[in-house]
């Protein structure tokens, strides 16, 4: 092979290699990339919505584990999350945070109630209004211990959370919701509106 035609695939390979692990690297320690699959969190994210996740804002975790190498901070009130299922670690869940460590969330006919006080919540979505049940529309006080966290969707009729499987553990936490980068509305429908949206 000609010396020069060597010299240049071997720049490519280089490239491409320090390319994957740039990538990797981004991927692991910075943002990742999810889609949202379900309506639990209606309407503040849509079916279909592509979005970003800052997974720097808790800190740097050890590749694979959840062993943190260095804290930067902790979920607060009203972050959306992406974290790993307690039910199934190996699928991934977002949601909003209502309930920190030392926190009690208490339900009462909808309305979500912290340390005694009711909740504003405008981002919430009702879609079965005129029906009560006990574990969704009713939870009497739960406290939420050191390391835990309650969280539930904008959607709160259509939503499975933490009411009904309990809290997420801070290690299952993968990262805060950030960016859209892209939302099907359908079939090549794209909601060019919603890109580049700032998630809070």
């Amino acid at each position: 092979m000609n010396p020069r035609w060597q010299s240049t695939v071997k720049e490519y390979i280089e490239a491409l290699f320090i390319a994957l692990l740039l990538a990797l690297f981004i991927r692991t320690f910075i943002v990742q990339a999810f889609k949202i699959p379900s309506g639990s969190m209606l309407q503040t994210l849509q079916i279909g919505d592509h979005l970003l996740v800052n997974k720097f804002t808790y800190g740097v975790k050890v590749p694979f584990t959840s062993k943190v190498l260095i804290k930067m901070g902790d979920p607060e009130y009203k972050d959306i999350i992406v974290f790993r299922y307690p039910g199934d670690p190996s699928k991934d869940y977002i949601k909003r945070v209502i309930g920190v460590p030392g926190d009690t969330v208490e339900i009462k006919n909808k309305k979500v109630f912290v340390n005694g006080n009711e909740l504003i919540e405008p981002y919430t979505q009702f879609i079965d209004k005129d029906h009560i049940s006990a574990l969704r529309d009713n939870m009497p006080p739960r406290h939420i211990p050191e390391g835990e966290y309650f969280v539930m969707g904008d959607n709160r009729d259509g939503s499975n959370d933490s009411r009904f499987w309990g809290n997420v553990p801070r290690d299952n936490i993968l990262g805060k919701a950030w960016i859209l980068y892209w939302s099907w509305g359908g079939p090549n429908t794209v909601r060019w509106d919603r890109i580049g949206l700032i998630l809070h």
